[in-house]
């Protein structure tokens, strides 16, 4: 057998049963640098009845995991590579969806070539800049951010800044 390997990655997704009883199996999604090619999504199993439990029922998607455990090979072409687990430690939990600090937290969205900020603390008010950094304005609330980005580009067809 392989020496164990340790990686830290995030819970990829909901974890699932495996195909024997006391069995967990998820996905891992490591990125080791910053660099999007380095970056790769790794199965995982846990055969322990104890330890997959837990992984059934304690983690959630998002996660940040440390992971020990040996790297399984494929023997032939139609076989996964994966990773056989033997120790997991929650390094960060992912926020829950629904709890109070994260309902009514403030939101970055795109449209488009624009910017817009959403915090439900701020009265409504919705600013608004391009992927550029050009300030557009503020929007008193949501249903007014077409006519404010319209404005503003009626405003740079007209030479206007």
């Amino acid at each position: 057998m392989t020496d164990s390997i340790v990686l830290d990655g995030y819970l990829d997704e909901e974890t699932v049963p495996g195909p024997h009883g006391a069995a967990a199996r998820f996905r891992l999604t490591v990125s080791p640098t910053d660099e999007m090619a380095d970056e790769m999504i790794l199965p995982c199993s846990v055969t322990d009845p104890v330890m997959a439990h837990a992984v059934l029922h304690d983690l959630v998607p998002g996660d940040h995991l440390r992971v020990t455990g040996h790297l399984r090979l494929p023997r032939r072409s139609d076989e996964p590579l994966w990773l056989v687990v033997t120790a997991v430690e929650v390094l960060a939990s992912a926020p829950l969806i629904g709890t109070p600090a994260t309902v009514g937290t403030a939101v970055m969205e795109r449209y488009g070539p624009y910017i817009c900020w959403h915090d439900p603390d701020s009265g409504g008010d919705v600013p608004v800049w391009t992927e550029t950094g050009t300030w557009v304005g503020v929007a008193a609330d949501p249903g007014e951010l077409s006519d404010l980005i319209a404005q503003f580009e009626q405003r740079q067809a007209a030479g206007e800044t």
